[in-house]
């Protein structure tokens, strides 16, 4: 989807709390809860007079940001660089830069141009159906304009060797045609992921000048694969004992070489049929005898990469990819013969075929100052955009960054201090912690509910029973942001609530889903692009991915939008998604909260983590059992909501454990596991951590498993077999009950309140 075309998605809820209900931060996110959860995001305007003091030491605060690529950022269009990645590599190992065409005035989609053709059944099924037309059609190329056999010896010529050299199949014996039209041909520059380290900001001067991933040929005229004697007789390492590849014209052994002398000049025999004395034809073999009898200083060179020997020497291979050696037995399967043409080795087609790496930012190099950052975001924002920064319309920045995360033309990079840990920082919040004195006012702040810090720890908010501090969920996470940084779709840790405060700076564009639609966003990115997934499960787990609000939407997807201006809040929902961008120079807080009504969400997202296998934050029983341990310090609403949690928790529980004793596992040891380091009650096959049970094996001492996966330990005698457990179930069924009395008096409460109100 171009960028030009992006539609806004309708705006999320908006609130402005009374100074009286902002005096109760969680009552007042519980009060809107029942209209904001339906968008999944929402934002709420404080008061006009609530203006905290930003509290950060400027002149020592210093980050190094992370680099961001943005059109790898984009689903869509990473699977595409992907494909280009994989595709250039292919031709550079057959000596050639990959080329691509354009057609009427864009770059051919060599990804979707290879998928179209899949689906109507492949190139010979096309070719043979003329249905190439049909082709142009469904790439969105207008009728008429013989587009399709243009595609056609696009195709023919760019994309097939490369299909069928994955396939290991044999191309029959073919001419690509010549073709005529005005098309610039532009160099592809490969963006493969371990080269992100050395990528620096884009060096943009004005708005629509910015890094070309695609450059103009120098050269008018490019070699096809006719005039290119390299790929004519290209040949493919594969299964067999020889590979006859591509399908271009095979040649006898006589191949042109370039040979080494002794003083190291490089000559290019070209197509020479003859050897230097014209006694018979050049082979690989018998070129690699001349080499190594003329020239000892290379004998060391030319050993077997396989077997390390240089030994029979008429049998060694010289590969013409990477000038590795090896044997022609050494090989799997071995080869009776040498290949005819040009061969490469199995690390070299190995290459082509890998794999796209896991995909993750990097770090920057440089380490900014606030003052730094913001004048290095502020000169490139004016210079992209050719005017003031607080000049730009925030709908052109909205266009332009999708537009921009969809091309695989154009390359611009930006950087994002994302994830800054404010305990090691400092809050923009005051805090009253001793490290420095506060005046009135900031001492007032420093206790406000939604000061970040304070409300996690809030009566009302769950994640005050965790002891440890919880980098991120517990204590803010602070974020410098330029335009165009984004953060990416994603769900926060154990589905929590998460809370974000702009500062100051620039507005920040927020997109959100609602929890109910949550599992359709997951399907559709899957199915738009399995390719990503394929690699890397849980993707959507690393918040490195975007996709077009456009297309969720247009599979269904319920999608809302807000830009955030400093001083503004906006709130996530449990399992929401959401992601967004900066529209310039800006500086965030975020943090996680939970509270009464998230419990069944968090109890679900540990299921989910358990068949995805993810590693936990924190134990959900054991946070739970915690607060059921001191009914007496929770409030009524809290205590009922803990006591229908704990009821299924325990529930649970005494089935799992029924399950033990009809195996005949009988033995158990008490286990005080919240004294473990969190790596030390995992269980060996989900991950999720063990608090109030697991199974373990005094033979196998270093491994143990939920209850879950009882089966999964070992394969140890079942007398060998033993419960850990935290409580026993009448303890359990103890805290339950006193549980069940606070939560009573809460629903007499509720009761007397009610028959007050109909009276």
């Amino acid at each position: 989807m171009e960028g030009e075309d992006f539609v806004p998605p309708p705006e999320c809820p908006v609130f402005e709390p009374s100074w009286e209900e902002f005096q109760d931060p969680l009552g007042y996110i519980a009060k809107i809860r029942p209209i904001a959860e339906k968008s999944g995001i929402c934002k709420i305007r404080p008061p006009a007079d609530w203006q905290p003091p930003f509290a950060v030491e400027v002149d020592s605060f210093r980050f190094t940001p992370r680099i961001q690529r943005l059109n790898e950022l984009e689903a869509e269009t990473r699977v595409k660089l992907n494909y280009l990645d994989r595709i250039a590599k292919f031709w550079e190992i057959q000596g050639s830069s990959l080329k691509i065409p354009n057609i009427e005035r864009r770059i051919l989609d060599l990804f979707s141009l290879s998928k179209v053709v899949i689906e109507e059944g492949g190139f010979d099924i096309v070719s043979k159906e003329r249905r190439w037309a049909r082709v142009a059609q469904k790439l969105g190329y207008p009728p008429g304009k013989n587009i399709g056999s243009l595609l056609r010896s696009h195709y023919e010529r760019i994309v097939y060797p490369f299909e069928v050299f994955h396939t290991g199949a044999s191309l029959p014996q073919t001419k690509p045609k010549l073709y005529d039209g005005e098309e610039v041909h532009r160099e592809y520059k490969p963006h493969s992921i371990p080269l992100r380290q050395s990528v620096q900001p884009s060096k943009t001067s004005s708005y629509g000048r910015r890094a070309n991933r695609l450059q103009p040929d120098p050269d008018p005229t490019e070699e096809d694969i006719e005039k290119n004697p390299e790929l004519k007789k290209l040949q493919i390492y594969g299964a067999g004992p020889k590979m006859m590849g591509l399908g271009l014209v095979p040649r006898n052994k006589s191949i042109p070489k370039k040979e080494k002398h002794e003083g190291g000049e490089v000559h290019d025999n070209g197509d020479q049929d003859s050897g230097e004395n014209g006694d018979g034809p050049c082979t690989k073999m018998t070129m690699r005898l001349r080499r190594n009898l003329g020239n000892p200083q290379f004998v060391d060179s030319f050993v077997c990469r396989m077997c390390g020997r240089g030994d029979e020497d008429e049998k060694l291979l010289l590969c013409d990819g990477c000038d590795d050696n090896y044997h022609t037995f050494c090989l799997l399967p071995p080869l009776t013969e040498a290949p005819k043409g040009n061969w490469r080795c199995p690390k070299c087609v190995a290459e082509c075929k890998r794999p796209a790496e896991a995909f993750g930012f990097e770090q920057a190099t440089r380490e900014y100052t606030l003052q730094s950052f913001g004048e290095m975001a502020d000169t490139f924002k004016a210079d992209y955009f050719n005017m003031p920064v607080h000049m730009v319309p925030t709908e052109l920045v909205e266009r332009e960054f999708w537009r921009l995360v969809s091309s695989i033309e154009e390359d611009v990079t930006v950087e994002y201090g994302a994830d800054i840990h404010s305990k090691d920082f400092g809050s923009g919040f005051p805090m009253n912690n001793g490290m420095k004195n506060l005046s009135q006012e900031e001492a007032d702040y420093a206790r406000s509910g939604w000061n970040l810090n304070v409300m996690p720890v809030l009566e009302q908010s769950l994640l005050c029973h965790i002891n440890a501090d919880i980098s991120g969920m517990k204590v803010p996470w602070l974020y410098v942001g330029m335009v165009f940084s984004a953060f990416c779709w994603h769900i926060e840790d154990h589905w929590s609530y998460s809370i974000n405060y702009l500062h100051w700076g620039e507005p920040k564009t927020w997109y959100g889903v609602p929890s109910v639609a949550a599992e359709r966003l997951e399907e559709v990115m899957k199915k738009l692009t399995p390719e990503l997934f394929e690699f890397q499960p849980d993707l959507l787990h690393q918040l490195v991915t975007i996709m077009n609000p456009n297309i969720l939407m247009a599979h269904g997807v319920p999608v809302v939008r807000t830009n955030q201006c400093a001083g503004e809040f906006v709130i996530t929902f449990p399992r929401a998604y959401h992601s967004g961008f900066n529209q310039g120079y800006n500086f965030a807080e975020a943090v996680n909260f939970c509270t009464a009504d998230w419990l069944p969400a968090g109890r679900s997202c540990i299921e989910h983590y358990r068949r995805l296998r993810r590693y936990c934050v924190f134990s959900h029983e054991e946070l739970t059992c915690k607060m059921a341990a001191c009914p007496e310090k929770l409030d009524l609403n809290l205590a009922a909501a803990t006591h229908r949690e704990m009821f299924s928790i325990v529930q649970e529980e005494r089935e799992l454990r029924k399950g033990l004793l009809e195996r005949g596992i009988t033995e158990a040891e008490r286990e005080a596991f919240e004294l473990l380091p969190d790596d030390e009650r995992q269980c060996d096959n989900c991950k999720t951590t063990c608090f109030l049970s697991a199974l373990a094996c005094s033979n196998c001492t270093e491994r143990l498993v939920c209850l879950y996966h009882t089966q999964d330990l070992c394969n140890c005698p079942t007398d060998k077999l033993y419960l850990r457990y935290r409580y026993t179930l009448d303890e359990l069924l103890a805290m339950l009950h006193r549980l069940k009395v606070r939560a009573e008096s809460f629903d007499s409460w509720a009761n007397r309140v009610k028959e007050a109100l109909d009276e």
